[in-house]
């Protein structure tokens, strides 16, 4: 990676996690995947119950082949048959782990979720969140935010799940109600009142959609 844009996302995740800080969250920069990888596994103790919604960067930076190969209690839902129990089970997790669609430069983040599993999660139940966020997903403010989840991630996921909504043709959000919507509940996160729940790791990386 260049070394200017290097500079631009050391300086603009400063501006970040300070935003973080003011909204009773905690926020990490992590130089690349290894070193956010490092960082998520400090904040998961041994024996911790972990288990995580839809996040396509806590796969990319190794983190769930880590918590596989550690001592921890990594409930996998992709290998369970029951989807429900997996899914009801992240409500008493120790951690939950995901990501983020959108994140404004003052740390306020914005996701779209189609079962409501992942937002809900995030809002209330386990013990502490970790969310792994590219700097690809950083935005100047809350309008762009929401427009990036819908005109970014939105489409890009409808195309990987083979779904069959406008925005898988066009790449760009109609507001549809299409039965095979994922854009079904919307959560903006700007402020936990729980310390030390929520932590967001920015990554000097493109990582997710």
């Amino acid at each position: 990676m260049d070394a200017t844009i290097i500079k631009r996302n050391e300086l603009l995740a400063g501006k970040v996690i300070k935003g973080l800080a003011s909204r009773n969250m905690t926020g990490y920069y992590a130089a690349d995947a290894d070193e956010a990888r490092s960082i998520a596994l400090a904040l998961i103790p041994e024996g911790a119950t972990v288990t995580m919604g839809g996040g396509m960067s806590v796969h990319e930076i190794g983190l769930v082949e880590a918590l596989k190969a550690g001592e921890y209690h990594f409930i996998d839902r992709d290998e369970m048959e029951d989807k429900r129990a997996a899914m009801l089970a992240a409500y008493d997790a120790d951690v939950f782990l995901a990501s983020a669609n959108a994140i404004t430069e003052d740390g306020v983040m914005i996701n779209i979720d189609g079962n409501a599993n992942r937002v809900s999660a995030i809002a209330q139940g386990p013990r502490k969140v970790v969310l792994i966020v590219g700097m690809n997903k950083v935005c100047p403010d809350i309008d762009s935010a929401y427009k990036r989840a819908r005109n970014v991630a939105a489409p890009i996921n409808t195309q990987r799940f083979g779904l069959t909504t406008p925005c898988t043709k066009t790449g760009a959000c109609s507001d549809c109600k299409s039965p095979d919507t994922i854009c079904c509940q919307f959560l903006m996160t700007r402020f936990s009142r729980h310390a030390g729940r929520i932590h967001v790791i920015l990554v000097n990386d493109n990582l997710g959609f």
